[in-house]
């Protein structure tokens, strides 16, 4: 093997010790990466060689290996013998006592099989890792940068159909950001090393063949310089000779980078969108209504007007070209692209819209900043929506003072046969049906009107790119739309399951993922669940135990009656209801859907402690009613009159029929989810009209928010 590396690591004269002492052929290239990388992260070379230590070990086997060095199974297989080795060399010049030797082995041992594993994670693939497994499959001498390049251009030249996939589930942007990771940090260790070289010197000599450009009229343009060929030749030299230049220039559309690929700043505005409504990427959005069959992929593209004209190269639409890459790079995409680089290119356009939309918004107009500036909203809705069509009017009053049912909300629109090309407000009769309030006055239109055209016309715009449609007041997403804007979620890494995938899932991630879903969604998902395993008593009832588990470990999180709701729809019989009875997280909820079914039910049979937790989180919805009660009626003095007492009443109703009255329900309260709790108690505390209610709601909040600080503690300690 040719090694490209010029940093003093000792390499060669420890393969030639290992060879002589240890009778051992270790492989040059995987003993290169990982003396190489020890050394650049500071370790001492006094001993000849870069002195391992636990922390660097874990350092270099998981993070730095799994996105720098291909390597055959023997070659990965061989790295654990290399630092084995690399110890014993230390050991022998005296650097290392047993006791740190040994503690050096047990680090080895211990982060090699997270070496192993996270080496054959597709997330950690890069483009130079992607390419040199395929020459290596294709038996091409990788240490020979002229077959390394005509392999290439072979590669360039084929139908892209007929080019190997990337393993599935990665998209190109998956690649990009793993390749542009491995650079960065490859980057930044050479530049520390530099500093190193400059600040200390070592027995052994500077690191890094660089220091004399100091002397250079330009050092600071030449360190950079010969920091981008040492990166260069270390990244060829643990992939393919050549390999990273030719990536970065004659073949760079095989690679391509973040700017090559404008969905990426969409993809951060949709996981912005989705850690604002659920703080976590992983909670998964519900599947879309209808995706595209491959083979149906193309045509819809260039059925869709923008795409078009950017591909006959249009000048009324060349400010979106050098996004695009519509005409440009992308064309031999929009000819001979498959199916997924189709829909890529329809996430390009479609992002591109939505920058050109937010760039032309008016700030002094709140009705353009509200839609303008939010298109990346408007799409994440449409797709939270599990693809079902939405009411331009019912989504532009949530700008207004009128509030539409919770019900309501998530409804599916009806999509007319036709309409009007230009968008006009539903009618009175037709927007109170819509907004499920009766007797609304012009007025009330007038307030939605100004809104709703300002949504409209973003949604318009958006409809150029084939990805949005809008037929009268109903629009959404396409088949086409539902395949783009799940692949820029892909891209941000939020989690966007297909039809089938959920069929698939646990009970607990199922319960855990319906909960936000829209209603019809959920229900049509939960029945797919059921479906699959037999729909058997049995299985609603795994169903309804993970629930129960889910309330029982995260209250607050947990949408309890929500998913009641939705289980009802879906149809669960009354069997399991009847055998949840006895729980003690959720009788009380299955108790409540058999009695709304009008199905004879022993409330005896419900625990109080689950009569507790139905209740508090009943008494919650209730406080925020009287919130929002607050915000609505407040006056110029700030106070609403009369005060809401939605909680207030809620609360005396409940403790008339609880055993013990006040006094004991509201230490039940607390005893089903203290924090949870504590709102409600100190609303009780200050707002409630009977002294003696009041004062043991002060007693029991003190206790409340002790516990629940201690479980916040233990939380902390145990890294949940």
């Amino acid at each position: 093997m040719t090694r490209t590396t010029a940093l003093n690591t000792g390499l060669d004269a420890f393969l030639a010790w290992a060879e002589r002492e240890r009778r051992t052929a270790l492989p040059p290239r995987p003993a290169d990466a990982v003396l190489t990388l020890l050394a650049l992260h500071g370790a001492d070379r006094r001993a000849g060689v870069p002195e391992p230590t636990p922390e660097l070990v874990r350092r270099v086997l998981v993070e730095d290996l799994p996105l720098l060095l291909w390597a055959s199974p023997e070659e990965a297989a061989a790295v654990p013998s290399v630092l084995t080795a690399l110890a014993d060399r230390v050991r022998e010049a005296g650097r290392l006592n047993a006791k740190r030797h040994a503690r050096v082995l047990a680090a080895v041992e211990e982060a090699v099989p997270v070496f192993a594993e996270a080496h054959g994670d597709p997330g950690r693939l890069t483009w130079p890792r992607w390419y040199a497994s395929l020459m290596r499959a294709d038996g091409v001498e990788v240490d020979d940068p002229g077959a390394v390049s005509a392999w290439l251009a072979a590669f360039d030249a084929a139908p892209r159909a007929g080019r190997p996939a990337l393993p599935a589930p990665l998209h190109r942007s998956d690649v990009t950001a793993a390749t542009f990771e491995s650079r960065i940090r490859l980057a930044d260790v050479l530049l520390a090393a530099f500093a190193d070289d400059l600040e200390y010197s070592s027995p052994a000599g500077p690191l890094l063949p660089v220091t004399s450009i100091l002397d250079a009229d330009c050092p600071e343009e030449a360190l950079m310089s010969e920091l981008e060929a040492l990166a260069t030749g270390l990244s060829d030299g643990w992939t393919a000779a050549g390999l990273a230049a030719a990536l970065s220039g004659p073949y760079a559309a095989l690679a391509p980078g973040p700017e090559e690929l404008p969905h990426l700043v969409l993809a951060d505005r949709f996981l912005d969108e989705h850690l604002d409504y659920h703080g976590d990427s992983a909670v998964p959005l519900p599947p879309p209504a209808a995706l595209p069959d491959p083979g149906e992929i193309r045509a819809l593209l260039r059925a869709a007007p923008l795409p078009a004209a950017l591909a006959a190269g249009s000048d009324d639409v060349g400010d979106l070209a050098e996004l695009c890459g519509l005409p440009g790079p992308a064309e031999a995409v929009w000819t001979d692209g498959t199916p997924q680089e189709l829909v890529e290119l329809a996430a390009d356009v479609l992002a591109a819209v939505v920058e050109r939309i937010a760039s032309r918004s008016d700030p002094d107009n709140p009705a353009d900043e509200e839609y303008a500036l939010d298109a990346a909203h408007v799409l994440y809705g449409l797709y939270a929506r599990g693809g079902t069509p939405d009411s331009v009017a019912r989504r532009a009053s949530g700008h207004t003072d009128l509030v539409v049912p919770r019900d309501l909300e998530d409804a599916p629109a009806a999509v007319p046969a036709s309409a009007p090309a230009a968008y006009e407000t539903p009618a009175l009769a037709e927007l109170s049906g819509l907004l499920g309030l009766p007797g609304l006055t012009e007025d009330d239109r007038s307030a939605v009107d100004d809104r709703a055209r300002a949504l409209a016309a973003v949604v318009d715009e958006l409809t150029g790119t084939g990805c949005v449609f809008r037929t009268g007041d109903a629009y959404g997403l396409t088949p086409l739309g539902n395949a783009a804007v799940r692949l820029v979620l892909a891209a941000g890494h939020v989690t966007a399951p297909d039809e089938h995938e959920p069929a698939s899932w646990d009970a607990a991630r199922t319960v855990g993922a319906v909960q936000h879903w829209p209603p019809a969604v959920a229900a049509t998902a939960l029945t797919a669940w059921t479906t699959a395993r037999g729909a058997t008593d049995a299985v609603w009832s795994e169903l309804l135990d993970a629930v129960s588990a889910a309330k029982a470990a995260d209250f607050y999180r947990t949408l309890t009656q929500g998913l009641f709701a939705r289980l009802d729809r879906a149809g669960i019989p009354d069997g399991p209801l009847r055998s949840a009875l006895a729980d003690p997280v959720t009788g009380a909820y299955a108790h409540r859907l058999l009695h709304s079914r009008g199905e004879p039910a022993d409330e005896g049979l419900v625990p109080l402690t689950a009569r507790a937790v139905f209740l508090l989180e009943e008494l919650d919805a209730r406080w925020a009613d009287d919130m929002r009660a607050f915000v609505a009626t407040a006056g110029e003095d700030g106070a609403p009159e009369p005060a809401p007492t939605a909680l207030i009443d809620a609360f005396d109703e409940a403790a008339a029929g609880w055993p013990g009255g006040a006094a004991s329900l509201l230490p039940a309260l607390a005893d089903a989810d203290p924090a949870s709790a504590v709102r409600v108690l100190e609303d009780l505390r200050g707002r409630h009209p009977d002294g003696r209610v009041a004062d043991l709601a002060a007693h029991t909040l003190k206790t409340a928010k002790a516990t629940a600080k201690r479980s916040a503690a233990r939380s902390r300690g145990s890294g949940r």
